[in-house]
């Protein structure tokens, strides 16, 4: 069927009805009457000539025709809703706005906690979403409209985007309190000496500190590889791993968990954040917002006593 003779406005009462599935909560969603939503169904109903929407107890059940067109619809809808948001202007005090956002789990640790709180004291009606970012998935991510913006140690992107460079980073050696190299000297081959333990969220065996040692030609022992931060304080202190990781973080997990936290002795090239984002959000007043807090909240974490040596 063509759109031609197709009632756009009825595509928003699909859609409602397509996400609540229940016509009631349908109206309640859309500021509207029950009748008029069964009346707008019915319209629909005969343009396209499918049931759409069965009823059954509590509800409705879409029919194979409305599964196939509730995606498309509701893409079409948010794209179409976030178009006009951009090209509001945007006053953080009186906005209502979610702001998808991939972040590695570095960067969720560092910088979501100052974020959020500046956002709920300048911007309530706004939402961040976070979801998780690396260097295999933030394209990605952004690519498909999941994320506006991507922030980790991401390699430089296409020149449909836009990269900022955040906080600079050192390395830091954490390990249980008692634990053997808390005290002395902690040269390389110490260091080397015990198992080591590596956070990686994609299951890479391999992390800074290996790059560097490839190439003076050495290797260090890892004992395990796990996916998410959360696990690692109770990991150190029930074992002799030690863990590698950036100075900041170290810190944070150090003074929260108790544990060591010495400098690493090897000279290993400082990472970087970066701020990744598609160079249409660019004028986005919105956006652009969002963005400068981020650097704010960033430039803080920098300037913070805490977070140095």
């Amino acid at each position: 069927m063509s759109l031609a003779g197709l009632d756009l406005n009825l595509l928003r009462v699909f859609d409602a009805v397509a996400r609540e599935r229940h016509v009631t909560r349908a109206a309640e969603r859309l500021n509207l009457s029950q009748p008029a939503v069964s009346n707008a169904l019915a319209r629909l109903r005969v343009a396209l000539s499918d049931e759409l929407f069965m009823r059954r107890p509590g509800g409705v059940e879409p029919t194979a025709l409305a599964l196939n067109l509730a995606g498309p619809i509701a893409e079409a809808l948010d794209r179409l809703a976030e178009t006009l948001v951009t090209q509001a202007p945007f006053e953080p005090a009186a906005a209502s706005r979610v702001f998808p956002l991939a972040l590695s789990e570095y960067a969720e640790a560092v910088l979501a906690p100052p974020l959020l709180a500046a956002m709920a004291r300048d911007a309530p009606g706004c939402m961040a979403v976070i979801s998780h970012a690396d260097r295999t998935n933030a394209v990605a991510l952004l690519e498909a409209g999941a994320a506006q913006l991507a922030i980790g140690v991401l390699g430089e992107p296409t020149a449909l985007y836009t990269r900022v460079m955040m906080l600079p980073e050192d390395f830091r050696v954490i390990m249980r309190a008692g634990h053997p190299l808390a005290e002395g000297v902690l040269d390389v081959p110490r260091y080397l000496s015990v198992p080591h333990l590596l956070h990686s969220p994609n299951g890479s065996r391999i992390g800074a500190v290996d790059d560097e040692l490839a190439r003076t030609g050495q290797r260090r022992r890892l004992g395990a590889v796990v996916a998410h931060l959360a696990t690692v304080p109770e990991i150190l202190q029930q074992t002799d791993m030690i863990m590698t990781l950036s100075g900041r973080l170290a810190r944070m997990l150090a003074g929260a968990h108790g544990l060591a936290c010495r400098a690493c002795p090897l000279e290993i090239k400082h990472m970087r954040l970066s701020m990744i984002f598609h160079r249409r959000f660019e004028a986005d007043a919105g956006h652009a917002w969002l963005r400068r807090l981020l650097l704010a909240v960033a430039r803080e974490a920098a300037a913070s006593p805490e977070t140095h040596p």
